[in-house]
């Protein structure tokens, strides 16, 4: 296994593996603007404590941990929360709205364009694969 950012001294295998597992899914819980705007309300994002916690996740941005992540907008999200501003506007509902439905945008924009090239792909693969029998290609050259 590879070694973990910032483990305390004397930290067993399975206490590695459960810090590892709960700031994954902690980071990756940064992707969803109405948690951001949860710890807003709450305070959390004022206390230096958990300024320093959120600084400390930034090595999550290293390929190595990188990988991990189902959600690579909580690294984005991650590094806005570095900045005094972002943290003092999340906790506005309306920011985390407005957050939360230019990400939806973006989804749909991405999933349209994507689907978009998979046709077009497989039409050039189609148009240059030839006529087929059988559902074989024709090898007759």
């Amino acid at each position: 296994m590879m070694s973990l950012k910032g483990l305390g001294v004397g930290e067993t295998e399975d206490q590695n593996k459960i810090r590892f597992q709960v700031e994954l899914e902690f980071v990756q819980c940064l992707a969803n603007p109405n948690y951001l705007n949860f710890l807003a309300q709450r305070g959390y994002l004022k206390e230096n404590t958990f300024i320093n916690y959120l600084k400390y996740l930034l090595y999550w941005r290293e390929p190595d941990y990188a990988r991990y992540l189902k959600y690579p907008t909580c690294l984005y999200f991650l590094e806005l929360l570095q900045h005094e501003h972002f943290r003092a506007e999340l906790g506005k509902a309306q920011c985390a709205k407005f957050i939360d439905d230019q990400q939806i945008l973006l989804w749909q924009h991405y999933t349209r364009r994507r689907n978009r090239l998979m046709e077009m792909t497989a039409q050039r693969n189609s148009a240059t694969d030839g006529p087929h029998t059988n559902g074989q290609p024709n090898n007759t050259k």
